[in-house]
C-alpha cells in the first residue's frame, strides 16, 4: 500500500460503523486515488490483522472501532476529589469508546443534550496521574503535559523532574451534583454518541440501583476478556489495544450495563489482572505473573505490505519503513556527508552483513532520494530539526546494532537483564518514530521539537542504563564460563548460578549455590534472600514433573538441572509465587557459603496480600493522598524504598 491509500484506509476505519469486507475498503480508496489495486484487498486484510485495528467477525468481515464502541453504554465512577471539587477528569475513562487519536481534553459531554462546560483545576501532577494511568502508567506525565501549552513548558524546564503544580481541563460538574444530590457511590452511565468526534451523553445511576450478583457477572466477563487478549494477542502494541480487545472478547456482556467502571474493576475489583512491566512500559497482566521476553525487535514499524527496500531490511532483523531510511538520507545533508558507504552503515551497522547484491540494492535507493531531496533541502530550514534527527539516528544505529551483536553472540540469553530484546525494541521503536516525523522539510512547532529532545534524552539515558546492565552481564557470563576452563586445585564440583523472581513485581536476585543443595535448603535461602521469616506453607513444582504436585525437599537442585527442569516454580502461602531459573553450571567450591552477587529491588513484606497489592502500596507512595501514603507506609514499613537493594545485607541473611 501506499502512504496515500494507507491514510484512506484510517479514514474509511474512522467513519464506517457496519460490518466490511475489504473490497469495501478498495471501493473508497479508488475514490480517493483511482491507483493500481490488484493485491490491494489482500493488502488491506494482512495490515488490518497485524496492527489489529479493526475486530474481525468471521473470515470475511471485520467490523471497525467505530462500529463496535458507538452507542455502546460504559461506566464512569467520580472519586471523591471530583466531588468535592466539583469536577469531572475525562482523563482515560472513555478508552476505547472514543477515537484514540483524540486528546480528553478534546471531548465533549452532554446533560439532558446540554453541552457540559468545562474549567480547570490546579495542583501537582502526581494528583492528577491516576486520571490516566489507563493510558500506561509511563504515559500519564505525557497526557498532562499535553493538556495545554503552559503545563508543557513545566514539563520541558526539566525533563527529569516533575513541576511543582499543573493546570487541567476538567468537566464544570458543580451545578449537576448539586441539582441531582450526588453522593459517592453513585455513576454515571456514558453513551458514546459520535466515537470520531468524542462526544458522550451522561445519565446517572443511583448507587443501590444495580444488584450485586449483576456486577459480579458483568466484573466476571470482563476477566474473561482481559485473559482472552492476553492469550490470542500477548502483551500488545498499547495498553489501549489491551483495552479495546478485552471489551470485544468479553461479548455483549462486557459492552452492556450494569457494569463497574473500568479502573475500578482493574484496580480494585479484580485479583486476577494487575499492571505488569513491560520493557520500558507497562501492560496489563495475568496477576503474579510475568510478560515473556521476546528475543528479536517487534515488527510494528515495518508494513505486511512491505517494499523491496523494506523487506530487504526486515529480512536483516530491522523493521523499519522507507521514512526511516529517507530521514538517514536528510541527516546525511545536515552532516554534509553524502557518502553512499557511511548512509548504508548508519542504516544496517557493520555488525550485520551484507551481500554484495543487497549493498548495492540499497545503494541505488539512497542515490535515487539524494537526487530527489538535493533539490529542495535547504540546511537552513533544517537548522531546528536537525540536531535532533542526528541524535535519534545514532540511538537507532546503536540499538540495531546492540542488538544484532546480541543475537549473534554466544551468551545464553538467560544472562542478560530482564527483557533485555523488549526494551531494545521499544527504543528503537520509539526512535523509528522520531525519524519518520522528522523525514519532511516542513519544522514542526518548536513546543514539539522541544518535546522530542526531551524524549530523546530519556531515551539515550535507558540505552546507556541498559547497554551497561548487557556489559556487566557479559563479563559476568564470561568470567564463570572461564572457571569451566580453569580448573583449580581443590575444586570438588559445581555450583549452579540461578535467578530468582517474585511473580508480578521486578524484584529478583541471583545466587550461587552447590549443585548438592536441596530444596529444603534452597527454600532457606529464598526466605534469606527476600528477608522473609517463614510464616506460611510452601512448595516447589516443575513443568517436568507435573504442574501441581510437589516436588520432595529432599530433590538437590542438581538433579532437577540434570533431568531437564531449568525452572522451578516456589509457591509461598497463596498470594507469592517465585520463579528459580537456573541459569548455569560450573566448577566451583561447593564449600563456599552460599551468596548473592546480583539483584534489583525491595523485597516485599511476605504479610502483604500478594503482588496486586504489593504495588498498588508502592505506587500510592507516590501517587496516592495523604491516607493512601500513610497505609501504605504503615504496610511496607516506615523506611522502605522500593528500589532500594542491598547486596551486603543480602549475604548477611544467608550467612546467618
Amino acid at each position: 500500500m501506499t502512504i496515500s491509500q494507507e491514510d484512506a484506509l484510517y479514514d474509511f476505519l474512522e467513519n464506517v460503523t457496519e460490518p466490511f469486507a475489504p473490497e469495501d475498503v478498495v471501493a473508497h480508496i479508488r475514490k480517493k486515488n483511482p491507483q493500481k489495486t490488484g493485491r490491494l484487498a489482500k493488502e488491506i486484510a494482512s495490515l488490518i490483522d497485524s496492527r489489529n485495528i479493526a475486530f474481525r467477525l468471521d473470515t470475511k468481515k471485520w467490523i471497525s472501532r467505530r462500529g463496535c464502541f458507538e452507542t455502546t453504554p460504559f461506566v464512569i465512577s467520580p472519586t471523591r476529589l471530583e466531588l468535592l471539587n466539583g469536577i469531572l477528569i475525562p482523563g482515560h475513562r472513555c478508552i476505547p469508546f472514543a477515537n484514540p487519536s483524540l486528546l480528553p481534553q478534546e471531548y465533549t459531554f452532554y446533560w439532558k443534550g446540554a453541552a457540559l462546560p468545562f474549567t480547570t483545576i490546579e495542583g501537582p501532577p502526581e494528583e492528577f496521574y491516576p486520571y490516566y494511568s489507563l493510558f500506561g502508567e509511563e504515559y500519564a506525565p505525557q497526557y498532562v503535559a499535553r493538556d495545554n501549552p503552559e503545563n508543557e513548558s513545566a514539563y520541558n524546564c526539566d525533563p527529569y523532574d516533575d513541576p511543582a503544580e499543573v493546570s487541567i481541563k476538567t468537566l464544570d460538574m458543580r451545578n449537576l451534583y448539586r441539582e441531582t444530590a450526588f453522593v459517592p457511590g453513585d455513576r454515571f452511565v456514558v453513551k458514546t454518541l459520535d466515537w470520531k468526534a468524542g462526544a458522550f451523553e451522561l445519565t446517572r445511576v443511583d448507587k443501590d440501583t444495580w444488584p450485586e450478583a449483576a456486577l459480579n457477572a458483568w466484573a466476571q466477563a470482563a476477566e474473561g476478556g482481559f485473559e482472552d487478549s492476553f492469550a490470542l494477542l500477548g502483551p500488545g502494541a498499547s495498553t489501549e489495544e489491551q483495552i479495546a480487545y478485552a471489551y470485544w472478547y468479553g461479548g455483549k456482556r462486557m459492552r452492556d450495563i450494569p457494569a463497574y467502571a473500568l479502573e475500578d474493576f482493574l484496580y480494585e475489583k479484580t485479583e486476577g489482572i494487575e499492571t505488569a512491566a513491560y520493557g520500558i512500559e507497562t501492560r496489563f497482566w495475568y496477576a503474579g505473573k510475568e510478560i515473556p521476553d521476546q528475543k528479536e525487535l517487534e515488527e510494528n514499524r515495518a508494513p505486511p505490505d512491505r517494499t523491496m527496500i523494506e523487506e530487504l531490511l526486515f529480512q536483516k532483523k530491522i523493521p523499519i519503513s522507507e521514512y526511516v531510511v529517507q530521514s538517514y538520507v536528510r541527516d546525511a545533508f545536515f552532516r554534509n556527508d553524502p557518502d553512499i558507504q557511511h548512509i548504508i552503515e548508519r542504516i544496517v551497522p557493520p555488525s550485520i552483513p551484507l551481500q554484495e547484491r543487497e549493498w548495492c540494492f540499497i545503494a541505488e535507493y539512497i542515490v535515487e532520494v539524494l537526487e530527489e531531496y538535493q533539490e529542495t533541502y535547504t540546511l537552513f530550514a533544517d537548522k531546528s530539526m536537525g540536531p535532533i534527527r542526528q541524535r535519534v539516528g545514532e540511538l537507532h544505529t546503536a540499538v540495531i546494532d546492540l542488538t544484532a551483536r546480541l543475537y549473534k553472540g554466544d551468551i545464553d540469553a538467560s544472562w542478560l537483564p530482564k527483557h533485555t530484546f523488549i526494551i531494545l525494541a521499544q527504543i528503537q521503536g520509539h526512535a523509528a518514530g522520531v525519524l519518520e516525523d522528522l523525514d519532511t522539510h516542513e519544522s514542526p512547532p518548536e513546543a514539539e521539537l522541544e518535546a522530542m529532545d526531551n524524549s530523546l534524552d530519556s531515551m539515550i539515558e535507558t540505552y546507556e542504563d541498559i547497554k551497561e546492565m548487557i556489559d556487566d552481564a557479559l563479563d559476568s557470563f564470561r568470567q564463570n564460563n572461564l572457571s569451566v576452563v580453569k580448573l583449580h586445585a581443590g575444586v570438588t564440583g559445581h555450583v549452579l548460578d540461578i535467578q530468582i523472581s517474585i511473580g508480578g513485581t521486578n524484584v529478583w536476585r541471583r545466587i550461587i549455590i552447590p549443585e548438592t543443595y536441596r530444596l529444603l535448603d534452597l527454600h532457606k535461602a529464598i526466605q534469606g534472600v527476600f528477608g522473609w521469616k517463614e510464616r506460611y506453607a510452601y512448595q516447589f513444582t516443575g513443568e517436568a514433573f507435573g504442574k501441581d504436585t510437589g516436588l520432595d525437599l529432599k530433590r538437590t537442585v542438581g538433579d532437577l538441572s540434570t533431568q531437564g527442569s531449568m525452572e522451578v516454580s516456589y509457591a509461598y502461602g497463596t498470594k507469592w509465587t517465585v520463579k528459580i531459573i537456573i541459569l548455569s553450571r560450573s566448577a566451583g567450591d561447593t564449600k563456599k557459603p552460599v551468596r548473592c552477587v546480583a539483584g534489583a529491588g525491595a523485597a516485599p513484606p511476605e504479610s502483604i496480600e500478594g503482588p496486586v497489592r504489593f504495588r498498588k502500596y508502592v505506587s500510592a507512595l507516590t501517587r496516592g493522598d495523604s491516607a493512601e501514603r500513610w497505609t501504605a507506609l504503615r504496610e511496607l514499613g516506615p523506611d522502605f524504598d522500593p528500589e532500594f537493594f542491598d547486596l551486603d545485607a543480602c549475604n548477611r541473611r544467608l550467612g546467618s
